[in-house]
Order: structure tokens, then C-alpha cells, then sequence
């Protein structure tokens, strides 16, 4: 079977984190509380929040953050958290020694979190078309935006 290969948009950042010892559901506690916010409100909410995910988490968030200044050169205020995953990894086994010559299984749990931060002028510009597909008057003339479903009456969605 022959997959597509998304491509990656040209503002999109991601840091990724491979076999953090915890558990995927108490990292999923912590991300769920942070998706969708700016880099900026997800520093202040992490440094306050009290679980031991969040250091893994924030030093996933800098490393996005650095990529993106870096390589790209985008500025760390305009960027937000657009998608933050946890995966589950790999299961560490060991074997603890019990009485009468017996052991006991540990398992300890991974996983693999993955954090992507956006550059946010481009979401700017949709909500700025989303606007103008809903009233037309609203259209900037700064930017050379035009609604496609706009036609001579003025009217959205008139039929000719």
C-alpha cells in the first residue's frame, strides 16, 4: 500500500521526546490542559501546574521554541501550541528479587510526546477571511483577500 506523505508547512515547529519515563496517561493529564494555547500562557501555566510531567513537557516546549527561532526564524511571542500528542512507548522490564529465592516483574512505562508550535499571523489572516466570508463590507483593503463566494449582488452564496 502506498501512503501520502503530508507536507509540512513551512511555519510549523515540533520538538519530539522519546522514552520519558511516565506513564502516557499522566503526561496526557498535563497536555490536554496546555493544547491550543500561546507559547507564552503554556510557560506560565506549566511552571504553576504541580504534576511531575511538566518538566519534561516544558523542556520539550523550549527545545520547539528554539527550533523555531533558529531554524526558521520566527519570534517565540507569536507562536501557539497548535498540536501536542502522547504516544505510548516501549515497556522497561526488569525483575526485583522476592523471598525464598522468587522475583517479582517491574514494569515501568514510557512515552513519546510530540509538540508542534504554529506561527500565529497566519491564523490571523483565516480569521480575517473567515470574517469576510460572513459579511463582506468587513474586507481589509490592506490585504488583497477576496471572498471566492462573493458575487456581483453582494450577497453570499447567490447563485447567478
Amino acid at each position: 500500500m502506498i501512503k501520502k506523505r503530508k507536507k509540512k508547512s513551512s511555519t510549523e515547529v515540533y520538538a519530539l521526546g522519546q522514552h520519558i519515563c511516565m506513564s502516557a496517561h499522566k503526561a496526557r493529564r498535563v497536555i490536554d490542559q496546555i493544547r491550543g494555547r500561546s507559547y507564552e500562557e503554556t510557560l506560565m501555566i506549566l511552571e504553576l501546574m504541580p504534576y511531575r510531567a511538566c518538566y519534561p513537557i516544558l523542556k520539550l516546549l523550549y527545545s520547539a521554541a528554539a527550533n523555531a527561532s533558529h531554524n526558521k526564524g520566527l519570534s517565540e511571542t507569536s507562536l501557539i501550541l497548535s498540536k501536542a500528542e502522547v504516544n505510548e512507548g516501549t515497556r522497561v522490564k526488569k525483575f526485583k528479587p522476592r523471598a525464598r529465592g522468587r522475583s517479582s516483574p517491574i514494569k515501568r512505562s514510557t512515552c513519546h510526546i510530540t509538540i508542534v508550535l504554529e506561527y500565529i499571523c497566519f491564523y490571523e489572516k483565516y480569521e480575517e477571511y473567515i470574517m469576510c466570508l460572513k459579511k463582506p463590507e468587513w474586507i481589509n483593503k490592506n490585504i488583497n483577500m477576496k471572498c471566492p463566494d462573493t458575487h456581483n449582488s453582494g450577497g453570499l452564496w447567490d447563485k447567478k
